[in-house]
Protein backbone atom coordinates (compact mmCIF):
# COMPACT_ATOMS: atom_id res chain seq x y z
CA UNK A 1 0.00 0.00 0.00
CA UNK A 2 1.13 3.56 -0.69
CA UNK A 3 -0.81 5.83 1.70
CA UNK A 4 -1.08 9.54 1.04
CA UNK A 5 -3.68 11.25 3.19
CA UNK A 6 -6.05 9.58 5.59
CA UNK A 7 -9.27 11.59 5.65
CA UNK A 8 -10.14 11.73 9.31
CA UNK A 9 -13.00 13.57 10.92
CA UNK A 10 -12.04 15.32 14.14
CA UNK A 11 -12.71 13.26 17.25
CA UNK A 12 -12.82 14.65 20.74
CA UNK A 13 -10.62 13.39 23.53
CA UNK A 14 -11.23 14.22 27.19
CA UNK A 15 -8.01 15.99 28.19
CA UNK A 16 -7.13 15.19 31.76
CA UNK A 17 -3.79 13.35 31.72
CA UNK A 18 -0.39 13.99 30.16
CA UNK A 19 0.98 11.59 27.55
CA UNK A 20 4.73 11.13 27.00
CA UNK A 21 4.79 13.87 24.35
CA UNK A 22 3.18 16.39 26.70
CA UNK A 23 -0.30 16.18 25.20
CA UNK A 24 -3.39 15.25 27.20
CA UNK A 25 -5.24 11.96 27.20
CA UNK A 26 -8.24 10.68 29.07
CA UNK A 27 -7.54 8.68 32.24
CA UNK A 28 -9.75 5.96 30.75
CA UNK A 29 -8.01 5.99 27.36
CA UNK A 30 -6.53 2.86 25.84
CA UNK A 31 -3.03 4.21 26.41
CA UNK A 32 -3.44 4.42 30.18
CA UNK A 33 -3.84 0.66 30.55
CA UNK A 34 -0.95 -0.02 28.18
CA UNK A 35 1.30 2.34 30.12
CA UNK A 36 0.45 0.49 33.33
CA UNK A 37 1.38 -2.85 31.80
CA UNK A 38 4.68 -1.51 30.47
CA UNK A 39 5.56 0.00 33.84
CA UNK A 40 4.62 -3.18 35.71
CA UNK A 41 6.92 -5.13 33.39
CA UNK A 42 9.81 -2.92 34.53
CA UNK A 43 10.45 -1.59 31.03
CA UNK A 44 10.72 2.07 32.04
CA UNK A 45 13.53 1.57 34.55
CA UNK A 46 16.94 3.05 33.70
CA UNK A 47 19.75 0.97 32.21
CA UNK A 48 22.76 2.74 33.69
CA UNK A 49 25.23 -0.04 33.02
CA UNK A 50 24.26 -0.23 29.36
CA UNK A 51 24.47 3.51 28.82
CA UNK A 52 27.58 4.20 30.90
CA UNK A 53 29.38 1.56 28.85
CA UNK A 54 28.42 3.46 25.70
CA UNK A 55 29.21 6.87 27.19
CA UNK A 56 32.70 5.75 28.18
CA UNK A 57 33.14 3.98 24.86
CA UNK A 58 32.43 7.09 22.76
CA UNK A 59 35.60 9.08 23.57
CA UNK A 60 37.66 5.88 23.53
CA UNK A 61 36.33 4.91 20.09
CA UNK A 62 36.83 8.39 18.66
CA UNK A 63 40.36 8.62 20.09
CA UNK A 64 41.21 5.20 18.66
CA UNK A 65 39.78 6.10 15.25
CA UNK A 66 41.75 9.35 15.13
CA UNK A 67 44.93 7.57 16.22
CA UNK A 68 44.43 5.04 13.41
CA UNK A 69 43.80 7.88 10.97
CA UNK A 70 47.05 9.63 11.91
CA UNK A 71 49.00 6.34 11.85
CA UNK A 72 47.84 5.44 8.31
CA UNK A 73 48.84 8.88 7.11
CA UNK A 74 48.52 10.37 3.64
CA UNK A 75 47.18 7.33 1.82
CA UNK A 76 44.21 6.45 -0.36
CA UNK A 77 43.54 3.64 2.10
CA UNK A 78 42.06 6.38 4.28
CA UNK A 79 38.92 6.17 2.15
CA UNK A 80 38.15 2.96 4.03
CA UNK A 81 38.74 4.86 7.25
CA UNK A 82 36.17 7.40 6.05
CA UNK A 83 33.57 4.63 5.92
CA UNK A 84 34.47 3.67 9.48
CA UNK A 85 34.10 7.27 10.67
CA UNK A 86 30.68 7.50 8.99
CA UNK A 87 29.46 4.44 10.84
CA UNK A 88 31.03 5.58 14.12
CA UNK A 89 29.50 9.07 14.01
CA UNK A 90 26.07 7.64 13.16
CA UNK A 91 26.21 5.24 16.09
CA UNK A 92 27.21 8.13 18.34
CA UNK A 93 24.29 10.16 16.97
CA UNK A 94 21.94 7.32 17.96
CA UNK A 95 23.26 7.61 21.51
CA UNK A 96 22.64 11.37 21.43
CA UNK A 97 19.10 10.63 20.31
CA UNK A 98 18.63 8.43 23.39
CA UNK A 99 19.95 11.14 25.70
CA UNK A 100 17.72 13.80 24.15
CA UNK A 101 14.70 11.57 24.88
CA UNK A 102 15.70 11.31 28.56
CA UNK A 103 16.46 7.60 28.22
CA UNK A 104 19.83 7.64 29.97
CA UNK A 105 19.50 9.58 33.24
CA UNK A 106 16.64 10.56 35.52
CA UNK A 107 17.97 14.11 35.67
CA UNK A 108 16.91 16.34 32.80
CA UNK A 109 20.07 18.41 33.23
CA UNK A 110 22.30 15.35 32.92
CA UNK A 111 20.48 14.24 29.78
CA UNK A 112 20.75 17.74 28.31
CA UNK A 113 24.49 17.89 28.88
CA UNK A 114 24.96 14.37 27.57
CA UNK A 115 23.08 15.41 24.42
CA UNK A 116 25.16 18.57 24.05
CA UNK A 117 28.46 16.76 24.42
CA UNK A 118 27.50 13.81 22.23
CA UNK A 119 25.68 15.78 19.53
CA UNK A 120 27.65 19.02 19.28
CA UNK A 121 31.12 17.96 20.35
CA UNK A 122 31.39 14.45 18.90
CA UNK A 123 28.98 14.50 15.93
CA UNK A 124 28.89 18.18 14.96
CA UNK A 125 25.09 18.39 15.11
CA UNK A 126 23.32 21.01 17.22
CA UNK A 127 21.28 19.56 20.05
CA UNK A 128 19.14 22.71 20.24
CA UNK A 129 18.28 22.55 16.54
CA UNK A 130 17.54 18.83 16.62
CA UNK A 131 15.48 19.03 19.82
CA UNK A 132 13.22 21.77 18.43
CA UNK A 133 12.57 19.85 15.22
CA UNK A 134 12.25 16.39 16.71
CA UNK A 135 9.92 17.43 19.53
CA UNK A 136 7.44 18.80 17.00
CA UNK A 137 7.66 15.58 15.03
CA UNK A 138 6.91 13.40 18.06
CA UNK A 139 3.94 15.53 19.06
CA UNK A 140 2.27 15.25 15.66
CA UNK A 141 3.81 12.50 13.50
CA UNK A 142 2.76 12.67 9.84
CA UNK A 143 0.38 15.59 10.44
CA UNK A 144 0.39 17.90 7.44
CA UNK A 145 1.77 21.43 8.04
CA UNK A 146 2.73 20.42 11.59
CA UNK A 147 5.30 17.62 11.39
CA UNK A 148 8.60 19.13 10.13
CA UNK A 149 9.77 15.73 8.90
CA UNK A 150 7.21 15.83 6.07
CA UNK A 151 7.88 19.43 5.07
CA UNK A 152 11.19 19.38 3.23
CA UNK A 153 12.35 21.71 0.44
CA UNK A 154 13.49 19.00 -1.97
CA UNK A 155 10.97 16.19 -1.34
CA UNK A 156 7.17 16.35 -1.61
CA UNK A 157 5.06 14.13 0.64
CA UNK A 158 1.61 15.23 -0.55
CA UNK A 159 0.23 16.11 -3.99
CA UNK A 160 -0.27 19.66 -2.72
CA UNK A 161 3.42 19.95 -1.89
CA UNK A 162 4.36 18.53 -5.29
CA UNK A 163 2.14 21.13 -7.02
CA UNK A 164 3.70 24.16 -5.30
CA UNK A 165 5.28 26.77 -7.62
CA UNK A 166 9.01 26.04 -7.87
CA UNK A 167 11.94 26.69 -10.20
CA UNK A 168 11.90 24.45 -13.28
CA UNK A 169 14.85 22.31 -12.13
CA UNK A 170 13.31 21.67 -8.71
CA UNK A 171 9.95 20.79 -10.29
CA UNK A 172 11.72 18.25 -12.48
CA UNK A 173 13.57 16.77 -9.51
CA UNK A 174 10.37 16.40 -7.51
CA UNK A 175 8.62 14.79 -10.48
CA UNK A 176 11.41 12.18 -10.42
CA UNK A 177 11.93 12.16 -6.66
CA UNK A 178 11.36 8.43 -6.39
CA UNK A 179 14.60 7.84 -8.27
CA UNK A 180 16.48 10.58 -6.43
CA UNK A 181 15.22 10.09 -2.88
CA UNK A 182 17.83 7.60 -1.71
CA UNK A 183 20.81 9.15 -3.58
CA UNK A 184 19.90 12.57 -2.19
CA UNK A 185 20.43 11.17 1.30
CA UNK A 186 24.15 11.44 0.53
CA UNK A 187 23.69 15.19 1.08
CA UNK A 188 21.87 14.73 4.38
CA UNK A 189 25.07 14.79 6.45
CA UNK A 190 26.13 18.11 4.96
CA UNK A 191 22.62 19.44 5.54
CA UNK A 192 22.69 18.37 9.21
CA UNK A 193 25.97 20.17 9.84
CA UNK A 194 24.89 23.28 7.93
CA UNK A 195 21.48 23.46 9.65
CA UNK A 196 23.17 23.10 13.03
CA UNK A 197 25.57 25.97 12.41
CA UNK A 198 22.78 28.13 11.02
CA UNK A 199 20.58 27.44 14.02
CA UNK A 200 23.09 28.43 16.69
CA UNK A 201 23.76 31.75 14.94
CA UNK A 202 20.12 32.51 14.07
CA UNK A 203 17.88 34.80 16.07
CA UNK A 204 15.64 31.99 17.32
CA UNK A 205 16.00 30.98 20.95
CA UNK A 206 18.71 28.41 21.62
CA UNK A 207 19.35 27.28 25.18
CA UNK A 208 23.07 27.31 26.06
CA UNK A 209 23.94 29.02 22.79
CA UNK A 210 27.57 29.85 23.79
CA UNK A 211 28.17 26.21 24.74
CA UNK A 212 26.75 24.96 21.46
CA UNK A 213 28.82 27.43 19.44
CA UNK A 214 31.98 26.44 21.30
CA UNK A 215 31.35 22.69 20.97
CA UNK A 216 30.45 22.92 17.28
CA UNK A 217 33.52 25.04 16.57
CA UNK A 218 35.81 22.58 18.33
CA UNK A 219 34.24 19.63 16.52
CA UNK A 220 34.02 21.03 13.00
CA UNK A 221 37.19 23.14 12.89
CA UNK A 222 39.22 20.61 14.86
CA UNK A 223 38.10 17.70 12.68
CA UNK A 224 38.80 19.55 9.44
CA UNK A 225 42.20 20.64 10.73
CA UNK A 226 43.24 17.06 11.51
CA UNK A 227 42.01 15.82 8.12
CA UNK A 228 43.90 18.46 6.14
CA UNK A 229 47.04 18.13 8.25
CA UNK A 230 47.23 14.39 7.64
CA UNK A 231 45.97 14.20 4.07
CA UNK A 232 46.89 16.07 0.92
CA UNK A 233 44.10 18.40 -0.31
CA UNK A 234 42.82 15.97 -2.97
CA UNK A 235 42.69 13.02 -0.61
CA UNK A 236 41.17 15.18 2.13
CA UNK A 237 38.37 16.33 -0.17
CA UNK A 238 37.53 12.76 -1.21
CA UNK A 239 37.78 11.57 2.39
CA UNK A 240 35.32 14.21 3.60
CA UNK A 241 32.94 13.55 0.71
CA UNK A 242 32.84 9.85 1.57
CA UNK A 243 32.62 10.31 5.33
CA UNK A 244 29.96 13.05 5.34
CA UNK A 245 28.04 11.47 2.47
CA UNK A 246 27.84 8.03 4.05
CA UNK A 247 27.08 9.53 7.47
CA UNK A 248 24.04 11.28 6.01
CA UNK A 249 23.06 8.23 3.98
CA UNK A 250 23.25 5.95 7.03
CA UNK A 251 21.21 8.41 9.09
CA UNK A 252 18.62 8.81 6.36
CA UNK A 253 18.31 5.09 5.71
CA UNK A 254 17.73 4.56 9.44
CA UNK A 255 15.01 7.21 9.76
CA UNK A 256 13.26 6.82 6.38
CA UNK A 257 11.46 3.51 7.19
CA UNK A 258 9.86 4.92 10.34
CA UNK A 259 7.01 7.07 8.95
CA UNK A 260 7.45 7.66 5.23
CA UNK A 261 4.57 6.03 3.37
CA UNK A 262 2.41 5.74 6.47
CA UNK A 263 -0.95 7.60 6.65
CA UNK A 264 -0.85 11.39 6.67
CA UNK A 265 -3.54 13.33 8.51
CA UNK A 266 -4.74 16.90 8.05
CA UNK A 267 -3.56 19.62 10.40
CA UNK A 268 -5.67 19.80 13.56
CA UNK A 269 -6.84 16.19 13.43
CA UNK A 270 -7.68 14.93 16.92
CA UNK A 271 -6.77 11.35 17.77
CA UNK A 272 -6.13 9.75 21.12
CA UNK A 273 -2.45 9.31 21.95
CA UNK A 274 -2.26 5.56 21.29
CA UNK A 275 -3.69 5.76 17.78
CA UNK A 276 -1.91 8.98 16.89
CA UNK A 277 1.45 7.31 17.48
CA UNK A 278 0.80 3.73 16.34
CA UNK A 279 -1.07 4.46 13.11
CA UNK A 280 1.64 6.77 11.80
CA UNK A 281 4.64 4.60 12.72
CA UNK A 282 6.21 1.51 11.19
CA UNK A 283 8.46 -1.10 12.79
CA UNK A 284 11.24 -2.89 10.96
CA UNK A 285 11.40 -6.60 11.69
CA UNK A 286 14.81 -8.07 12.52
CA UNK A 287 17.24 -9.50 15.06
CA UNK A 288 19.69 -7.91 17.48
CA UNK A 289 22.03 -7.04 14.62
CA UNK A 290 19.22 -4.94 13.17
CA UNK A 291 18.65 -3.37 16.59
CA UNK A 292 22.29 -2.29 16.71
CA UNK A 293 22.48 -1.15 13.09
CA UNK A 294 19.39 1.06 13.42
CA UNK A 295 20.07 2.27 16.94
CA UNK A 296 16.71 0.95 18.15
CA UNK A 297 14.81 3.04 15.59
CA UNK A 298 13.44 -0.16 14.11
CA UNK A 299 11.06 -0.20 17.12
CA UNK A 300 9.43 3.03 16.04
CA UNK A 301 5.98 2.22 17.41
CA UNK A 302 7.37 1.49 20.87
CA UNK A 303 9.65 4.53 20.74
CA UNK A 304 6.81 6.89 19.85
CA UNK A 305 4.56 5.52 22.56
CA UNK A 306 7.29 5.57 25.22
CA UNK A 307 10.04 7.96 24.01
CA UNK A 308 11.89 7.83 27.33
CA UNK A 309 12.04 4.02 27.38
CA UNK A 310 15.71 2.90 27.36
CA UNK A 311 16.73 1.41 24.03
CA UNK A 312 17.47 -2.11 25.38
CA UNK A 313 13.86 -2.45 26.58
CA UNK A 314 12.25 -1.72 23.22
CA UNK A 315 12.66 -5.31 22.02
CA UNK A 316 10.92 -6.65 25.14
CA UNK A 317 8.14 -4.07 24.92
CA UNK A 318 7.33 -4.84 21.27
CA UNK A 319 5.35 -8.10 21.75
CA UNK A 320 3.40 -6.58 24.65
CA UNK A 321 2.41 -3.56 22.59
CA UNK A 322 1.70 -5.60 19.48
CA UNK A 323 -0.67 -7.88 21.40
CA UNK A 324 -2.33 -4.89 23.08
CA UNK A 325 -2.90 -3.17 19.75
CA UNK A 326 -4.36 -6.36 18.29
CA UNK A 327 -6.78 -6.67 21.22
CA UNK A 328 -7.89 -3.05 20.72
CA UNK A 329 -8.15 -3.22 16.91
CA UNK A 330 -5.32 -0.75 16.36
CA UNK A 331 -3.30 -1.61 13.22
CA UNK A 332 0.31 -2.33 14.17
CA UNK A 333 2.62 -2.16 11.14
CA UNK A 334 5.78 -4.26 10.98
CA UNK A 335 7.72 -5.14 7.82
CA UNK A 336 11.23 -6.15 6.80
CA UNK A 337 13.82 -3.49 6.07
CA UNK A 338 13.70 -4.08 2.31
CA UNK A 339 9.90 -3.97 2.34
CA UNK A 340 10.01 -0.64 4.16
CA UNK A 341 12.35 0.84 1.56
CA UNK A 342 10.10 -0.45 -1.24
CA UNK A 343 7.08 1.20 0.40
CA UNK A 344 8.94 4.49 0.78
CA UNK A 345 10.14 4.40 -2.83
CA UNK A 346 6.69 3.69 -4.28
CA UNK A 347 5.03 6.33 -2.15
CA UNK A 348 7.58 9.06 -2.84
CA UNK A 349 7.53 8.24 -6.55
CA UNK A 350 3.73 8.39 -6.85
CA UNK A 351 3.52 11.70 -5.00
CA UNK A 352 6.22 13.16 -7.24
CA UNK A 353 4.27 12.08 -10.31
CA UNK A 354 1.22 13.88 -8.94
CA UNK A 355 -0.92 10.80 -8.47
CA UNK A 356 -3.74 10.92 -5.97
CA UNK A 357 -4.42 7.63 -4.26
CA UNK A 358 -5.77 8.50 -0.79
CA UNK A 359 -5.28 5.73 1.75
CA UNK A 360 -7.62 5.13 4.61
CA UNK A 361 -6.58 2.55 7.13
CA UNK A 362 -9.59 0.65 8.49
CA UNK A 363 -9.47 2.24 11.94
CA UNK A 364 -9.26 5.81 10.69
CA UNK A 365 -12.07 5.18 8.24
CA UNK A 366 -14.16 3.77 11.08
CA UNK A 367 -13.46 6.79 13.30
CA UNK A 368 -14.31 9.23 10.50
CA UNK A 369 -17.79 7.73 10.25
CA UNK A 370 -18.57 8.28 13.91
Amino acid sequence: MTPEIANVRHTRVRQTRSAPDGSKVSPTSDFTELARRIKDAGLMRRRYGYYWTKLIGVPLAVTGALALFVWIGDSWWQMLTAVGFAVLFTQIAFLGHDAAHRQIFRSGRWNDWASLIIGDLFVGMSYGWWQNKHTRHHANPNQIDTDPDIDLPVVAFTPEQAARPRPALLRWLIAHQGAFFFPILLLEGLSLHASSVHRVFAREHVARRPVEIAFLAIRIIGYLTIVFLVLSPDKAAVFLAIQIGLFGFYMGMSFAPNHKGMPLVPKGTKLDFLRRQVLMSRNVRGNRVMDFAMGGLNYQVEHHLFPSMPRPHLRRAAPIIQEYCRDHDVPYTQVTLLESYAIVFRYINRVGLGERDPFECPLLAQRSSI
